[in-house]
């Protein structure tokens, strides 16, 4: 016979498991490059109160550098003729040609990003070739393709639509 309180944990264990995941989320920041609110931590400093922001981070730019060093110049004789040829090594250094660089940039707030915002933002990126899938309202990952698509160009690699690109296509007022 099973004693009653550890039968009682057997039935306690996975709702305590449930609720532990379920609280989970409250306690993991957001990932890079995820959608952040001012409300939040994560909005850049200055950053106007009900304002929703975003993050892209542009990895480092390190090229490899292969150049020939001269390690002993060529011995010569009195005449000028060569004794003993020059020696070279090969010396071989990785340079940052850019830094890595952090870019916070508005983006529409999520409760703004409805269905129907986002079927909009489909039928404009289609109306210009960067978009081929079903216009469904849903924020999948062709959609986001397109919009880094869109964004790359003008100088946003990022697949979160930034408030800016919606203003430009039209989906959001422009602010003045």
């Amino acid at each position: 016979m099973t004693p009653p309180l550890l039968t009682t944990c057997r039935r306690l264990a996975p709702a305590l498991l449930l609720a532990a995941l379920a609280a989970l989320p409250a306690c993991v920041q957001p990932p890079p490059g995820g959608d952040v609110s001012r409300a939040g931590r994560y909005a850049p400093p200055g950053a106007p109160p009900d304002t929703c922001w975003s993050k892209h981070t542009s990895p480092a730019v390190i090229e490899t550098v292969t150049s020939q060093v001269l390690a002993r110049p060529a011995e010569t004789d009195s005449s000028g003729r060569i004794i003993r040829p020059a020696l070279f090594r090969t010396d071989t250094r990785q340079q940052i040609v850019q830094p890595r660089q952090e870019h916070w940039f508005e983006i529409p707030c999520p409760a703004s990003m409805t269905p129907e915002l986002i079927r909009t933002l489909q039928r404009a990126l289609t109306a210009r070739g960067l978009y081929r899938g079903p216009v469904h309202g849903q924020m999948d990952a062709a959609t986001r393709a397109a919009v880094q698509r869109y964004q790359a160009p003008l100088g946003l690699d990022s697949g979160t639509l930034s408030l800016d690109t919606a203003r430009k296509l039209g989906l959001v007022a422009v602010a003045g």
